[in-house]
C-alpha cells in the first residue's frame, strides 16, 4: 500500500491529515450513541472472554448468523477492529474515536492516489480534500459503527489500485496484482459487504480505460464479429479472460457470503423501510425518487438527519406527485453523463465515466432496487459514492478554472465550499456527543419519524428524567398512532412513575394493534420479533398483583404460541411459575428455553435456581458451574453457587468457594454480601483474623448490615473478646432493637463479663416482651433470678421455662440443682448455728451453692450460644460444654462430640443464612 502511494507527495498527505484533524478533533470527544450502543456496549463478541471464532460466526451486532432476528450484516474484520479496541482501552469512546480519525485520514490519502489516475495533481488534490471535508461522512467518521465504511474504503480502493498495476507491457497481463485484487475484494467485504462492488469498477475501468474502447466501437466490433465478417481481436480476448477470472472470483464470494446468511434475507418491518412493503407502483415510485434525495444531500449537505426511517420521507403513490419531477430530472442529469462517458474518447470522458462508477455501483446494494434494506436513506452509505461526487465537482471545477474569466469566481467559490463544509463538519460532529444531542438535532430536520420521538424518550429515560421521557413517547404514539413500540415505550414510562393503571391502559393499545395469528404462515414475517415483548411487559406488570397470577401466565403462554421460539418468554414464564410456587413447570419451561439457546448463561443459572427450590443442591450447583463455563463472570452464578458450596458442609468445596467469592467481590467491589460470605467461610475455617477482616469490610461498605454486626459481635465473644462485641452489638441493636440473638449475646456478656445483672435483665426482659415463648430468653431471665439471690422467682421462672420446652433436658437438671439449693438453704436455716465454724461452714456451702449455678449459667450460655452461633464453637465453650457432660450425664467419645458439634454448627449455620437471605440482606 505505501509503494503505491508513493507519488503523493509529503506536503499532499500533511495537509489532508491537517485539514482532517482540524474538522474531526471534537469527535474525539463524542460518546457511543445510536447503532454504537448494540455494536459495541452490547455486543459480547469485543471481550476477551469470547472465543475469536464468534467473530465470523456472529453479525456485525453480535447476534448468530443462524438467527432470525439477525441483521446478516457479515462484517468480522470490523469487529475485530473493535475488539483491538477493547483490549487496549475496554469501553472508553476516544480511542475508537481517534481510530476512526486515523482510517478516515488514510482513505483520504489513498484517495488522493486514485484520484491522480484520472485527474492532475491540483484537481486531486481539490477532490482530495473535498472529499476529506465533505459533511455527509460525520455518520461514518464521528459514528464508531462507521468505521465498516472506513475499512471497507481502504481496501476497495487498494483493490482497484492494484488492478491497474495489471496490464503489462504490449498488453500482457500480469497476475499477481490480480490475484492481490482478489484476496483484498474478499478482504473489504469482510470489512462490509458493498466492498464486492469495486469488481465491477475493475471491469468498467479495463474495458473502458486500459484497452481505451468506447461503446460505439465495442458495438461495431460486436456487429462485426455477429456477422462474420472478422474475429474477436487477442487485445479483447485478454480483455475477456481478466474479466472472466474476476467475475468468476465474485460469484465465489457472492456463493460464499449466500452460504454465510444461509440463504436468508433479514427480517425487517414496515416502520423501518414502510416503501419495501407498500403495493406497485408507490414502491417504485418511492425508491427511485429516493436516488435523487440522495444526490440532493451529496450536493447540498445542510440537513442532515441521523435516521431517515419511518415517516421521514413520505411515500410517493401517485404519477401525479410534484416530486416525480426530481427523479425524472436526476435520470435526465445521469443519462446523459453515461452517454457522454461512453461514446466520446478522451481524458475527460473516462474521468466522468470512473466518476459514476464510484458514485452508482457502490451505491447498488443500499439502493433497494434488487432486495430491500433496513432503511429509507442512511448517510453513512454515501461514504464511498462520495468520491465520485468529489472526483465530478474536481473536474468541473478544474474546466472552470481553465477559463481565465472564470479563474478568479472559480478559487472563491471552491475556498468558500471548502470552508463552509469544514465549518459544517465541526458542528455536526457535537450533534454525535450524546444520544440526547444526536436525536433532537435529528428532530429540526424531520418531525414525522417516530423513531426520533422514541429515540430521544429513551435518552431521557437513560437519565431517570421519566416524565419528560413521557412526553416525546407520547409524541411518538401521535406521529405514529400504530406504532407498537411507542405505546410499549409510553407504558413502560407509567409503570417508571408508578402509574400501573395507565401502564395497563397503553400495553392493552400496543397488544390490540398486534397482527392475528393466521394458519400457516409464520409470524415473524409480518411483525418485529421484539414487539412480542408487549405480552411480557404487560404479564411482568400485572403479575405484580397476586390474583393475576394466571392471568400474566396466559399472556405468556400466548406469547409462545404466537412464537415457539421466543426465549425471553420462556424465561419470564418460569419465573413466574416460582412464583406461583411450581417448580416442575418452571423447569419445563427453562429447559425449553436451553433447547433454542444452550449458550445463554441466564438460563443455566435460573435453572439451577429451580433445582434449589426442587431440594436438588446437586443438580443446582452443576447448572451453576454450567452458567460459569459459559460466562466466568456470571456474578449471580459466582455468588449462589459459592453459597450453595458453603451452606453444603462439605470441607472440600470451601476453597473453591472462596475463590468464587473472590472473584465476585472483583465483579461487584460495593457489594457487602460477597465480603460478609468470606468472613463466613473464614469462620468455617477457624481463621478468625482473616473472618474479622472480611466482616469489618462488609460493614464498612453496609454499616447497618444486620448478620455482619451480629456475626462480627460472635466472632469476638468466641475468642475470648467479649468486651469487643459489646460496641458492635450496641450498633446492631441501634438499627435493629428487637434483634433477638443480639440481645440475648448482649445479655450474656453483661452477665458473665460485665458482671451487670442489671443491663442482661433489661436484655432478656425486652426479648420476652417481643416473645414471651423464647425459651433462651426466659431461660436466661431465670439466671439472672439467681444471680439476684431469688431463689423462689428462679424456680418459678425456671418451672414456666420447662412448660415450654419439656424435652430440654437441661432446663430439668437445673430446676433440680434450684430446688436442692432452696432445700439446703431451708435446712441451714432451720439449724442452730452457735459456733464461728458452723457459719463459716455455712457460707462455704452458700458459695458452692452459688458456684454450681454458675456452672449451670456456663452451660446455658453455650446452649444459647449454640442456638445463636452460625459458626463453629470456641474453645472455651468446648472446655465447658464437656466438663458439664462429665459431670451431669453419661460420658461420651470425643469424637462423638465432635461429630454432634459439626453437625449442630451446620444447621444452625444455615439457619442464620437463610434468615439473612429472607430479610434481604
Amino acid at each position: 500500500l505505501l509503494e503505491k502511494m508513493a507519488d503523493v507527495s509529503l506536503k499532499e498527505a500533511a495537509l489532508i491529515v491537517g485539514v482532517v484533524a482540524a474538522c474531526y478533533w471534537n469527535s474525539l470527544f463524542c460518546g457511543f450513541v445510536f447503532d454504537d450502543v448494540s455494536a459495541i456496549l452490547d455486543n459480547k463478541d469485543l471481550h476477551p472472554s469470547t472465543p475469536l471464532k464468534n467473530l465470523f460466526q456472529n453479525d456485525f451486532w453480535g447476534t448468530p448468523m443462524s438467527e432470525e432476528r439477525s441483521h446478516k450484516s457479515y462484517r468480522p474484520l470490523t469487529v475485530l477492529t473493535f475488539r483491538l479496541n477493547y483490549l487496549f482501552s475496554e469501553l472508553n469512546a476516544v480511542s475508537y474515536h481517534f481510530l476512526n480519525l486515523v482510517f478516515h485520514v488514510v482513505v483520504c490519502v489513498v484517495f488522493l492516489k486514485v484520484c491522480k489516475l484520472f485527474l492532475d495533481n491540483r484537481s486531486s488534490v481539490v477532490a482530495s480534500l473535498l472529499f476529506a471535508v465533505h459533511p455527509i461522512h460525520t455518520e461514518a467518521v464521528t459514528g464508531v459503527v462507521g468505521r465498516a465504511e472506513l475499512l471497507s474504503s481502504i481496501f476497495f480502493l487498494a483493490a482497484f489500485l492494484s488492478y491497474t498495476k495489471s496490464k503489462g507491457p504490449d498488453n500482457t497481463i500480469v497476475w499477481t496484482p490480480i490475484a492481490v485484487t482478489v484476496f483484498l475484494v474478499a478482504v473489504a467485504t469482510l470489512c462490509k459487504e458493498q466492498g464486492i462492488t469495486v469488481v465491477g469498477i475493475c471491469c468498467v475501468y479495463e474495458v473502458f480505460i486500459a484497452q481505451g474502447y468506447t461503446l460505439p466501437v465495442l458495438l461495431d466490433t460486436a456487429v462485426q464479429i455477429l456477422r462474420g465478417k472478422g474475429s474477436i481481436p487477442f487485445s479483447m480476448l485478454q480483455t475477456l479472460l481478466k474479466l472472466i477470472v474476476l467475475m468468476f472470483s465474485t460469484l465465489l464470494l457472492v456463493v460464499v457470503r449466500v452460504q454465510v446468511i444461509q440463504s436468508q434475507l433479514p427480517v425487517f418491518t414496515r416502520f423501518d423501510n414502510p416503501a419495501a412493503v407498500s403495493p406497485s407502483p408507490a414502491r417504485q415510485l418511492t425508491f427511485n425518487y429516493l436516488l435523487p434525495v440522495n444526490a440532493w444531500l451529496l450536493l447540498n449537505p445542510s440537513e442532515l438527519c441521523c435516521d431517515w426511517t419511518m415517516g421521514t420521507i413520505p411515500l410517493v403513490e401517485s404519477l401525479l406527485d410534484v416530486r416525480n419531477v426530481a427523479t425524472l430530472t436526476f435520470f435526465c442529469f445521469l443519462g446523459s453523463l453515461i452517454v457522454f462517458s461512453l461514446r466520446y474518447p478522451g481524458d475527460s470522458s473516462k474521468t466522468v465515466l470512473m466518476a459514476l462508477c464510484l458514485i452508482v455501483l457502490p451505491f447498488i446494494p443500499a439502493s433497494n432496487l434488487f432486495f430491500p434494506v433496513g432503511f429509507v436513506v442512511a448517510e453513512r452509505v454515501l461514504y464511498v459514492p462520495s468520491m465520485g461526487f468529489c472526483i465530478l465537482v474536481a473536474h468541473g471545477w478544474k474546466k472552470l478554472s481553465n477559463k481565465s474569466v472564470l479563474r478568479k469566481i472559480s478559487w472563491v467559490c471552491l475556498a468558500a465550499v471548502l470552508f463552509t463544509h469544514a465549518l459544517k463538519t465541526l458542528h455536526r460532529n457535537w450533534d454525535w456527543e450524546s444520544e440526547y444531542t444526536l436525536f433532537m438535532s435529528a428532530l429540526k430536520v424531520n418531525k414525522n419519524n417516530a423513531k426520533l420521538w422514541n429515540n430521544v424518550g429513551h435518552a431521557l429515560e437513560n437519565e431517570k428524567n421519566f416524565e419528560r421521557a413521557l412526553q416525546f413517547f407520547i409524541q411518538a404514539t401521535q406521529v405514529q398512532p400504530d406504532d407498537i413500540g411507542a405505546h410499549m415505550n409510553v407504558g413502560r414510562t407509567y409503570k417508571n412513575l408508578n402509574k400501573t393503571k395507565e401502564a395497563e391502559e397503553s400495553y392493552m393499545i400496543a397488544k390490540s394493534l398486534m397482527p392475528q395469528i393466521i394458519p400457516g404462515k409464520k409470524y415473524a414475517a409480518r411483525v418485529a420479533p421484539n414487539h412480542l415483548n408487549v405480552y411480557i411487559n404487560l404479564a411482568n406488570l400485572i403479575r405484580a398483583n397476586e390474583s393475576r397470577l394466571e392471568e400474566a401466565d396466559q399472556l405468556y403462554r400466548q406469547a409462545i404460541s404466537m412464537r415457539p421460539d421466543f426465549k425471553q418468554a420462556y424465561i419470564s414464564r418460569g419465573e413466574l411459575l416460582l412464583k406461583m410456587n411450581k417448580p416442575l413447570k418452571a423447569k419445563e419451561a427453562y429447559l425449553r428455553a436451553l433447547e433454542l439457546d444452550r449458550t445463554n448463561a441466564d438460563l443455566w443459572y435460573n435453572l439451577a435456581i429451580v433445582y434449589i427450590e426442587l431440594k436438588d443442591p446437586t443438580e443446582a450447583l452443576k447448572n451453576f458451574n454450567r452458567a460459569l463455563e459459559l460466562n466466568p463472570a456470571h456474578k449471580l452464578a459466582l455468588f449462589n453457587s459459592a453459597l450453595l458450596m458453603q451452606e453444603s458442609g462439605d470441607a472440600r468445596l470451601r476453597p473453591e468457594a472462596k475463590q468464587r467469592l473472590l472473584h465476585y467481590v472483583k465483579e461487584e467491589p460495593q457489594d457487602a454480601n460477597g465480603y460478609f460470605n468470606l468472613g463466613m467461610l473464614a469462620m468455617d475455617d477457624k481463621k478468625d483474623v482473616e473472618a474479622e477482616a472480611w466482616m469489618k469490610k462488609a460493614i464498612g461498605l453496609q454499616p447497618n448490615f444486620r448478620s455482619a454486626l451480629f456475626n462480627l459481635a460472635l466472632l469476638y465473644s468466641q475468642t475470648a473478646k467479649e468486651l469487643m462485641a459489646l460496641p458492635i452489638l450496641e450498633d446492631l441493636l441501634r438499627y435493629y432493637p428487637d434483634h433477638t440473638k443480639g440481645l440475648i449475646l448482649k445479655g450474656d456478656i453483661l452477665m458473665n463479663q460485665k458482671k451487670d445483672i442489671v443491663g442482661a435483665k433489661m436484655c432478656f426482659e425486652k426479648i420476652l416482651k417481643l416473645d414471651p415463648n423464647n425459651v433462651q430468653g426466659k431461660h436466661n431471665l431465670c439466671v439472672v433470678y439467681f444471680e439476684e439471690r431469688d431463689l423462689i422467682k428462679a424456680e418459678r421462672c425456671l418451672v414456666e421455662t420447662l412448660a415450654l420446652a419439656p424435652h430440654e433436658e437441661y432446663i430439668q437438671r437445673h430446676l433440680n440443682i434450684v430446688r436442692s439449693k432452696i432445700a439446703s438453704l431451708s435446712a441451714t436455716e432451720q439449724s442452730s448455728l452457735p459456733a464461728d465454724g458452723t457459719a463459716t461452714a455455712a457460707a462455704e456451702e452458700k458459695k458452692n451453692s452459688f458456684q454450681n449455678l454458675k456452672e449451670v449459667k456456663n452451660e446455658q450460655k453455650t446452649t444459647q450460644t449454640t442456638v445463636d452461633n452460625d459458626k463453629g464453637h470456641s474453645k472455651n465453650k468446648k472446655r465447658t460444654e464437656k466438663k458439664n457432660m462429665d459431670k451431669e450425664t453419661p460420658k461420651k467419645s470425643t469424637k462423638e462430640i465432635k461429630d454432634i458439634e459439626k453437625k449442630r454448627v451446620a444447621a444452625l449455620k444455615r439457619l442464620e443464612e437463610i434468615e439473612r437471605i429472607l430479610n434481604g440482606e
